[in-house]
């Protein structure tokens, strides 16, 4: 990841044309097909959303691994989280359903939160030691739990700690915290035993993701990086490749951009 930095920040303050462009970013691969959306684990394989709920993975070359078809049972996915490429999670809202796949998309478990008297929940994420974080809205606590919803772990009840609680959109495990993102508000940072450490006031981040010592995000043509160590914010401009698509992500090698009608993928030179 600390390369696919130095690099992103190389090619975004160097880019001044479409023909420099073109020298340091290279159009590897088009997917096309049903996308609704998407996201790479760090060994650079795609997990692919279609409109029907199929859950496709594809090797770093583009070629087609497994498929997870079970769509009627658990409705519409809201969030992959593949941060441990041998787990896979799945969460589907409507239901308040977590399912867990293997690395060949075979489900190892699914479990619902209602029956752990977690009745609604805007976000999860995976824990470093393999449990799930997830934010109770009902409850307004973050909360971790085990794969058969066993409660480990919760913080206080989040209305007593601020006047207005996050509805978080994103939960990252890294580095010994937990970041739990409400882009309306703020970024809330918790160490591993559910104690507040800090509240970092940005928001209105598109691409939110946290990766090391940063916080990175886009708005509109820019990209926006937070020194997590120094509380420095910086920004730089974006190539027209990345702006213009419906979102992005990237590795330490490869940047993925989601167009209307297809996933294009780029390597640095």
């Amino acid at each position: 990841m600390r390369c696919f930095i130095v690099i992103l920040l190389l090619f975004i303050t160097t880019v001044s044309s479409n023909a420099q462009t073109e020298k340091l970013l290279r159009l590897e691969k088009v997917i096309t097909g049903d996308i609704a959306a998407f996201t790479v684990d760090g060994l650079d394989n795609i997990y692919l959303l279609s409109s029907t709920n199929q859950v496709k993975k594809l090797s770093p070359a583009g070629d087609s691994v497994a498929v997870f078809n079970d769509v009627k049972k658990f409705g519409q996915a809201t969030l992959i989280d593949v941060s441990n490429p041998l787990k896979i999670l799945l969460f589907y809202s409507d239901f308040t359903t977590v399912v867990s796949l293997d690395r060949f998309l075979n489900m190892r478990n699914s479990m619902n939160l209602r029956n752990s008297g977690i009745l609604q929940v805007s976000a999860i994420g995976q824990s470093y030691d393999n449990k799930i974080w997830v934010y109770d809205e009902v409850e307004n606590k973050l909360k971790k739990i085990d794969e058969d919803g066993k409660l480990i772990l919760e913080t206080p009840d989040f209305r007593q700690l601020f006047g207005r609680p996050p509805v978080p959109q994103k939960i990252f495990d890294q580095d010994q915290h937990v970041y739990v993102y409400d882009s309306s508000q703020a970024v809330f940072v918790f160490d591993y035993y559910g104690a507040l450490k800090n509240k970092i006031l940005i928001g209105s981040w598109d691409n939110f993701k946290v990766a090391g010592r940063y916080m990175f995000g886009s708005s509109g043509d820019k990209l926006l990086r937070y020194d997590i160590q120094t509380s420095l914010v910086d920004e730089w401009p974006l190539p027209e490749e990345i702006t213009s698509s419906r979102s992005f992500n990237f590795t330490a090698s490869r940047l993925y951009a989601l167009k209307n009608d297809r996933l294009e993928i780029y390597s640095f030179l």
